[in-house]
């Protein structure tokens, strides 16, 4: 008896010698883990990568850009239905364990040593609470070890300590990785459904809560089976932890699991150039990282109908330019229907995404008359396509445009000359009357000309509308803001206002006949108007409705470049203009946005506006950081109202042009619409004032133009510049793609005409001479005069001199003989 108590005192001894040894051991152990731990409190200034989103004015969701998919959201804004459904898939005892499962651990622990004893090779199976996810997620690797989920374990009990419950749900929810580049349940809701959180039914809340597991086992176009039953896993255990009723839960797994993937990039129509300028804008302020991962909030200026607007206008001025010109170009691509089965060989031919207008089709068959075509299967948002094939009708008359093709072998005379067996082509739909869906098609092919327009709002910059191309999914180059072109006759009305801000009016005459004039290089330079015509002494007015070249370089002349020089940097046209006479004719290259702004200038009554496509950018926090309006408000500090005025904007932008001279000017630009080079926009409707421009060789073809609240500009041109042909001036070409704009811009609007400064005086006047003439007379127009000047009762004329070599004054009996060539001209 002794013995054994000698005995079990002997293995006591030794156990608690072994127990204190193993106790070191594990101490030390631990020690040597725990000193190498990341920082868990850095949790608390946690600040996820965030997408950010760029919006339209209305509000209206334009791109999105993001490296990870994810936008943060409070505990607090994540419904209770979402919370559950991922509590049920994770982590029911979430609420009450310290950080760690224990009964979870050792199932794990049975688990994995049944697999180590049948010869397993199977992944270890884990026991991980959410405190544990959020520990391996944010300070650990995803390395598969026992050392590691020690790790993840020890800091599991650091953050239960420090942070509550819901703040380690919080971070959990908005950092778990959710498939498809998607991080966060707000931005999976985002991505799967095209929902807010707040939408989601309790089906696709369990689906969203089925993927942390595996996201692309339970990818829903790969894998929809295993999808489906995992989601319907989730379901049962919300209804087994009381979180769902049984029948809703059984409704709910009853749903097919319809996903409708967002799209990245721009969101609205129409919109991709607009959208590519804001995010060169945004980089170029914050950098590319904070751009991807700093979750601002881009309030833009867009206007989403005037974009719809703007891009269907220049589309159609493209394609109508396209088609006057006749080339066929030839197919998209080619097949080969041996096989018979069209639809999956047409179905491998990308379309430019952004013309959903537009059907590609196979022909299939084809003769005089017309042809037989199968339409592209629609692809639905999983990748595939439909399984229904359509055909339709391609007749003869519907491609009658075309009048040539490209390589010239042929003539055409009926539609196989067009087309043949396999060829792949664009088609639009024809409509039908009746409103029914029409088997009818009419050939398209895209431009070969480009262009592009913008819409601005003249008294703050802010742009309502740009398109940059015909497709930007053709081409990402935008011509409204990255193509440097020559302006033409556009930028005639800047050096007009210099010369009406310098001591000219609107009827001083200036005469239209040959000069030449001697250049640095020794050459002579001898300028002519368009036609190569002269037509005489000539008003101001006249010179700018009619688009004379000789009397802009007389009056340039007569002023001195530097002056215009000096005003198209105050407006914005040109940064360094060289002083010389050819840029009076716009010789310089700018952009489209540039001359917008510039005529926006002219348009508000001479203030500077800077053209800006961003009104407002808010950090993830909701802070302003940016803001374009720079107008001061003079008392919109004030809490509450005791009887005082409202609050008033102080503008105070740089006035840039004189209010009268602007008003002066833009009355002769009505006079471009009324009788000059643009009578086709009359068709608007409205008070409009505008500019043609065309470029040598009618290489590049503008229309620049204003109503009292809209600037407008619009240029058409092959991106390597060539000629267009004769007759594609912008009174033809671009004036046709305002006019339809502005049509359907204003057309709700209601008409308001240009706004008259006090003191202008307006005074019946001879359109022809300037002189002063009786009201009503023929020919009478009302011309605007600045106090202390008028019309005169006779002139001198620019560019004029009498037999003996002087400058004189003309009478309007001498107007004849000097426009039958008997005196002088220098």
């Amino acid at each position: 008896m002794k013995f054994l108590l000698k005995f079990f005192g002997y293995l006591f001894g030794l156990g608690a010698v072994c127990a204190l040894v193993g106790a070191a051991g594990v101490a030390w152990y631990l020690s040597t883990i725990t000193k190498d731990l990341p920082d868990y409190t850095a949790l608390k200034n946690y600040e996820p990568p965030v997408m950010t989103r760029v919006h339209a004015g209305d509000g209206s969701l334009i791109a999105e850009y993001a490296e990870q998919r994810r936008m943060f959201l409070p505990i607090q804004g994540i419904p209770d239905l979402l919370k559950n459904a991922f509590l049920s898939a994770e982590d029911k005892n979430f609420y009450e364990h310290p950080g760690i499962d224990i009964t979870g651990v050792a199932r794990a622990v049975v688990v994995n040593a049944r697999n180590v004893l049948a010869g397993n090779a199977r992944r270890l199976v884990g026991a991980s609470t959410i405190t544990q996810q959020v520990a391996k997620n944010f300070l650990l690797t995803n390395e598969v070890s026992y050392e590691r989920k020690i790790k993840e374990a020890i800091l599991a009990l650091r953050i239960e300590d420090a942070y509550t419950k819901d703040k380690i749900l919080e971070l959990y929810l908005n950092e778990i990785y959710l498939g498809m580049g998607s991080y966060g349940v707000a931005g999976a809701s985002l991505l799967y459904f095209d929902k807010s959180v707040h939408e989601l039914s309790i089906a696709e809340c369990a689906y969203l809560a089925a993927l942390p597991k595996a996201p692309n086992n339970y990818n829903p176009f790969r894998h929809p089976e295993a999808a489906i039953t995992r989601r319907n896993w989730v379901i049962d255990r919300m209804v087994e932890n009381g979180f769902v009723k049984e029948a809703d839960g059984e409704a709910a797994k009853a749903e097919p699991l319809e996903v409708t993937p967002r799209e990245t990039g721009a969101q609205l129509a129409a919109s991709e150039y607009f959208a590519e300028e804001v995010r060169r804008e945004v980089a170029g302020m914050y950098g590319k990282e904070r751009l991807y991962s700093g979750g601002l909030s881009v309030r833009s200026t867009l206007d989403p109908k005037l974009q719809a607007e703007a891009r269907k206008a220049l589309m159609d001025g493209l394609i109508k330019f396209d088609h006057e010109h006749g080339t066929w170009r030839g197919p998209v691509s080619r097949i080969e229907l041996n096989s018979g089965e069209w639809g999956g060989l047409v179905s491998k031919v990308e379309p430019l995404e952004d013309l959903p207008e537009w059907s590609l089709a196979a022909v299939l068959d084809v003769n005089a008359n017309g042809a037989v075509i199968g339409i592209r299967p629609e692809k639905h948002a999983s990748g595939s396509f439909a399984t229904e094939r359509e055909r339709g009708q391609l007749a003869f008359e519907q491609m009658k445009w075309v009048k040539r093709v490209k390589d010239g072998t042929r003539s055409v005379k009926g539609a196989d000359d067009v087309l043949n067996v396999g060829d792949v082509v664009y088609v639009t739909r024809v409509e039908d009357p009746a409103g029914g869906l029409s088997h009818q098609w009419i050939l398209q092919q895209v431009p070969e000309v480009s262009g592009a327009i913008v819409a601005m709002d003249p008294f703050t910059g802010r742009v309502l509308a740009m398109v940059g191309g015909f497709s930007y999914d053709q081409s990402e180059f935008n011509r409204a803001t990255q193509a440097y072109r020559q302006p033409g006759s556009s930028f005639k009305p800047f050096v007009y206002s210099a010369a009406l801000d310098n001591g000219y009016t609107p009827s001083s005459v200036i005469m239209d006949a040959p000069i030449a004039v001697e250049q640095a290089s020794g050459e002579v330079w001898s300028p002519q108007n368009y036609g190569g015509k002269f037509y005489g002494p000539s008003t101001l007015r006249t010179g700018i409705e009619k688009s004379r070249n000789v009397m802009t370089v007389r009056l340039a002349q007569d002023m001195g470049m530097p002056l215009v020089a000096e005003y198209a940097r105050r407006f914005g046209i040109y940064d360094n203009m060289l002083p010389v006479l050819s840029m009076a004719l716009g010789a310089g290259e700018t952009t489209v946005l540039r001359m917008t702004a510039a005529y926006s200038m002219i348009a508000n009554g001479g203030r500077k506006v800077t053209p800006t496509l961003i009104d407002r950018i808010q950090d993830r926090y909701g802070r302003t950081i940016y803001k374009h309006d720079a107008r001061e408000c003079d008392g919109c500090g004030a809490v509450d109202w005791h009887g005082q005025d409202e609050p008033t904007l102080i503008d105070n932008s740089e006035q840039v042009l004189d209010p009268m001279t602007a008003y002066q000017i833009t009355s002769m630009m009505e006079g471009v619409v009324q009788r000059g080079t643009a009578t086709s926009v009359r068709a608007v409707g409205r008070p409009i004032a505008g500019k043609t421009g065309t470029t040598n060789d009618e290489r590049d073809a503008w229309f620049m133009g204003f109503s009292p609240n809209l600037a407008v500009g619009v240029f058409v041109g092959y991106d390597t510049p060539r000629p267009m042909g004769h007759g594609q001036t912008g009174g033809h070409v671009a004036a046709p793609i305002f006019t339809e704009f502005m049509k359907r811009a204003l057309a709700d609007k209601p008409a308001v005409e240009f706004r008259v400064p006090a003191g202008i005086h307006l005074i019946p006047i001879d359109g022809r001479t300037g002189l002063r003439a009786s009201a009503g007379s023929p020919g009478t127009i009302l011309e605007a005069f600045k106090p202390g000047t008028a019309p005169p009762d006779n002139y001198s004329i620019i560019g004029y001199q009498d037999e003996m070599g002087v400058p004189g004054t003309v009478t309007p009996e001498a107007d004849r003989a000097i426009m039958t060539g008997t005196g002088g001209l220098y």
